[in-house]
């Protein structure tokens, strides 16, 4: 009888003590590869302290924006449940919701957020996703250098060129490794925003209302401008390889004298491996002639798989990663833009990124992508076109007069 009392004591303990694992919830959230998951560890860690028995792991994946596309849309097509929470670039929720990937917030006010965002993961009146932060393209530059040569940032393109060569001639041999310029030049998402900069300069639309409104001769003029950059030397000639992290490692390296990009590269600027740490300045990005400064919406989302076993929790993360609190830390430890307008006056925001306290503008003025349901198509045409006409393989004609036409069979 003792001998069965300690037998049931035993497998009692044993139970009890498996519980605490029986009862744990692991959730999986996707996250960019570019924009520094070890700094979104940091959050998670403590949302886990805060919320004993959720154990939350990363995943990570492709350093584009069209390479992480790819792999959750096979994911999602495939119904995996093996993913819960999702990053998606701005230009996704919509898409996402459509195909019924994701989950709905129904009772999430967004009115707290940047307009931008709210209306970015809106889709008829429902909550589709929610902000993981903000971004816009900027114009990076060499502080150090436009002083030594008494240059103020550029404002126009052209006084970007004129600027590129005064210091490439002063410098002389030891600029044969500077270029003036990088941008993106690959056939991704990024070089979609190199088309549009100067296109919407010149006050041009390319989609109104889900209808295309296409300026043929704007779309010349935007890839000339391009082009030019590649003809006289101001950029490197296989400018047609390069994509957005490209551009940051090379600035990084010390070997870019202008750069345009996103404002994660800031924190790379600054980090102990950088040959520019303090040297970096941030301006908006130039207009073509005397158009208007125009500067391209970024920003990524927190989506929730339609497929996750666990909703509850999943939303409830995606809320957490969502607040105020993990975007100001973000923006402090990350230089990733704040999704709330009051964080960009923040004095530990400011402090660690001076340049945010003038990025808030730049932002709430930054234009969207084109929205439509066939936005990916529309995407396609466009990098595969600035891409061709930056290799040499189309002229800015020929490119602008294919770009039309295989827009018009897209957008009718």
């Amino acid at each position: 009888m003792r001998m069965s009392h300690l037998i049931r004591a035993a497998l009692g303990a044993c139970i009890l003590a498996a519980t605490p694992a029986l009862a744990e919830t692991q959730l999986k959230i996707f996250v960019s590869s570019q924009h520094q998951p070890d700094v979104w560890r940091k959050m998670l860690d403590a949302y886990e302290a805060e919320n004993q028995g959720v154990k939350v792991v990363i995943e990570t994946g492709g350093n584009t924006s069209e390479a992480q596309a790819q792999y959750l849309n096979t994911v999602m097509s495939a119904k995996d449940t093996n993913l819960d929470v999702l990053m998606l670039d701005v230009i996704r929720p919509a898409q996402y919701a459509a195909a019924g990937w994701t989950t709905h917030f129904p009772d999430k006010d967004l009115s707290g957020y940047l307009p931008a965002y709210a209306q970015a993961n809106t889709v008829d009146g429902e909550v589709v996703a929610l902000p993981a932060f903000a971004d816009a393209m900027f114009l990076y530059y060499r502080k150090d250098l436009l002083d030594k040569y008494g240059i103020v940032p550029p404002k126009t393109w052209e006084e970007l060129t004129a600027a590129a060569k005064k210091v490439s001639q002063g410098e002389g041999t030891a600029a044969a490794d500077l270029q003036g310029l990088s941008f993106q030049g690959k056939a991704i998402e990024g070089a979609v925003c190199t088309f549009l900069l100067p296109y919407w300069s010149q006050g041009k639309q390319l989609v109104s209302n889900g209808k295309l409104t296409f300026d043929r001769q704007a779309a010349v003029r935007s890839l000339s401008l391009w082009k030019s950059f590649v003809d006289e030397g101001v950029a490197k000639k296989n400018i047609s390889e390069v994509a957005t992290d490209d551009t940051r490692k090379e600035f990084q390296a010390g070997k870019v004298l202008f750069a345009v990009n996103w404002s994660y590269a800031w924190k790379h600027f600054q980090g102990p491996e950088s040959a520019v740490a303090g040297k970096v300045g941030v301006a908006r990005l130039p207009a073509l002639g005397q158009g208007e400064q125009s500067s391209c919406l970024g920003g990524w989302e927190f989506g929730v798989s339609a497929y996750s076993q666990h909703q509850d929790e999943a939303k409830k993360l995606a809320e957490y990663l969502s607040g105020e609190k993990v975007s100001q830390y973000m923006a402090v430890n990350g230089a990733l833009l704040p999704t709330y307008a009051g964080l960009y006056q923040d004095p530990e925001v400011v402090k660690s990124a001076p340049w945010f306290a003038e990025a808030l503008p730049v932002v709430e003025t930054a234009r969207a992508r084109p929205v439509t349901p066939r936005y990916n198509e529309v995407s396609e045409i466009i990098r595969t076109t600035v891409n061709s006409v930056l290799a040499g393989v189309k002229t800015p004609e020929e490119g602008a007069a294919e770009m039309e036409g295989r827009l018009r069979r897209v957008l009718r």
